[in-house]
């Protein structure tokens, strides 16, 4: 089963997402990842959509969403070179001894902290999501209050592009 990044360029109407997350779950398929926001072009959406699945699925996949009245174009970035992002919010523990750790941690994977209080740390970090885990494995015993990922954001590299 193939990782796939589906990038979906949809109008810009409410509704639109439902019936993209519709079609998935009338047909038993997995979202693993979604993100959607407005473009340069305020009647359009572009989604980004991670799921798994065969070649034939992802087929069956897309020619289903092409379908949809909403859906204006899309690609699976999954079949050329693409850059993919995400980005995590986590408010960690961060007392006495904890803090100088966490800093270190903050600063060896290019993470901000952008908010400190006298018993913990919010760290943002955006990168692949191997490194977000890598980053979340190595805080070790790091007591975790709080963690929030966005999800994938992707777009494929040189010249082409998901336009009109």
């Amino acid at each position: 089963m193939m990782r796939h990044i589906i990038s979906i360029l949809l109008e810009n109407e409410s509704g639109a997402l439902s019936r993209v997350a519709g079609l998935f779950s009338a047909r038993g398929y997995n979202i693993e990842s979604l993100t959607v926001a407005a473009t340069e072009d305020p009647t359009l959406s572009r989604m980004t959509l991670v799921t798994r699945g065969s070649d034939e699925i992802i087929e069956q996949i897309t020619k289903q969403l092409n379908k949809l009245i909403d859906v204006v174009k899309l690609v699976d970035l999954a079949e050329g070179a693409h850059i993919e992002r995400e980005m995590l919010l986590i408010k960690v523990e961060a007392a006495d001894g904890a803090r100088d750790e966490v800093k270190r941690l903050a600063d060896i994977f290019r993470g901000r902290i952008i908010d400190v209080t006298e018993k913990s740390f919010t760290i943002e970090l955006t990168g692949s999501g191997g490194k977000l885990d890598a980053f979340l494995q190595a805080l070790g015993k790091t007591v975790i209050i709080e963690a929030v990922r966005s999800g994938t954001s992707a777009i494929a590299r040189g010249d082409k592009g998901l336009h009109l």
